[in-house]
């Protein structure tokens, strides 16, 4: 701990899906490092214990303090049943900040429940605009940036979108805890995860998908997707989220041999693959970013994306559904000769540690 570490801060973090628990993992250190008590809450937004305690586990994470045990209901119940347990925590805990992660639902429940609770709310990962409203992460993003006193960004373009918008609250710059944790995990993923062995997979020679969004899931668009798998004459390792896989034997969607669907990976397992695999196929904002960090060309299977740098950089091409044009990308897909430096240099935990630690030192 830091000598100059002369006042107690308390923050509660609200956390419920597999990228908000990766985001975490480095902030989680970096809070630690400079004194600064955490108290973690898992809403069970993801509850399948391949979502969830897997990555408390594999990131070293501190184990949740709350745990709603609130999922797999639709967004009004779910927002709905895990406000008592917020308001109870903040309550108990009296927090000088929440802190919450993204775009999911558990984000709009923190922040909610901290404006409710008058504690100062501070978000991770604020500006990031999509400009698909039919998206209820779009909804979500600037609900909670408008209800944030403190905004982190990832980079300038974001923060220049809240200005536009007239956000009132403080921004910061910071980059992107999400690529924090991709440099200080790949090479211990790689390290200790044995994925490739276990599929009998070369790097290289595979590919990556996962499709989890809710739009993504519902017919007829699900049925496109795994008409474009289908048809990708290259292995495809198809990590199935509970939702998806629900929603593939509902509609009976049947997969090609070569595709194959497995269970939901752990963090370290998922890096290993998608990080030596020829193309990744997503629908997940993260996985967009991992892509390009671990120089994999990536196809996005939506019509937009709030990661837009990606697109721009040549490294991500958003197709939407059609599957004429989710075969061709997968075919042409190839990473760019210049990848510039996207979302930080991998030291934004540090830089929101500081901030929450000197701007509540100040009130």
């Amino acid at each position: 701990m830091p000598e100059w570490t002369l006042h107690y801060v308390k923050i509660l973090s609200v956390v419920g899906n597999r990228p908000q628990f990766i985001k975490s993992a480095p902030l989680s250190v970096a809070l630690r490092e400079l004194g600064i008590q955490e108290i973690p809450l898992h809403t069970g937004q993801h509850y399948d214990p391949e979502l969830s305690q897997v990555f408390f586990e594999q990131l070293g994470l501190p184990d949740p303090r709350y745990s709603l045990g609130i999922g797999g209901l639709p967004q009004e119940e779910m927002l709905e049943q895990m406000r008592p347990g917020l308001l109870g925590a903040i309550e108990r805990e009296q927090p000088d900040w929440v802190l919450v992660y993204g775009d999911t639902t558990s984000t709009l429940a923190g922040a909610r429940a901290a404006k409710e609770a008058d504690v100062p709310l501070a978000h991770v990962e604020s500006g990031m605009r999509s400009g698909d409203w039919s998206m209820p992460e779009e909804h979500i993003r600037v609900e909670v940036d408008r209800l944030s006193d403190l905004l982190f960004c990832p980079d300038e373009r974001s923060a220049e979108t809240l200005a536009a918008e007239g956000v009132e609250g403080k921004r910061e710059v910071v980059g992107d805890v999400m690529a924090d944790a991709s440099m200080k995990l790949l090479s211990l993923a790689q390290q200790q995860s044995s994925a490739l062995d276990e599929h009998g997979l070369k790097p290289g020679r595979y590919l990556v998908a996962t499709v989890h969004r809710e739009a993504n899931v519902s017919q007829p668009r699900l049925g496109r997707i795994v008409e474009a798998l289908n048809r990708i004459e290259e292995v495809i390792v198809f990590p199935l989220h509970p939702r998806t896989r629900g929603a593939l034997d509902g509609a009976g969607l049947e997969l090609a041999d070569q595709v194959w669907a497995i269970a939901p990976l752990g963090y370290l397992d998922l890096a290993t693959l998608a990080s030596q695999a020829r193309v990744v196929l997503t629908d997940s904002g993260g996985l967009q970013k991992e892509a390009y960090w671990y120089g994999v060309p990536c196809v996005t299977l939506r019509p937009s994306t709030e990661w837009v740098d990606t697109v721009e950089a040549g490294a991500n091409v958003l197709v939407d559904d059609d599957p004429e044009r989710i075969v061709s990308a997968v075919a042409s897909a190839r990473m760019p000769d210049e990848r510039p430096q996207l979302y930080g240099d991998g030291h934004a935990s540090e830089r929101i540690a500081d901030t929450l630690y000197t701007l509540a030192a100040d009130d």
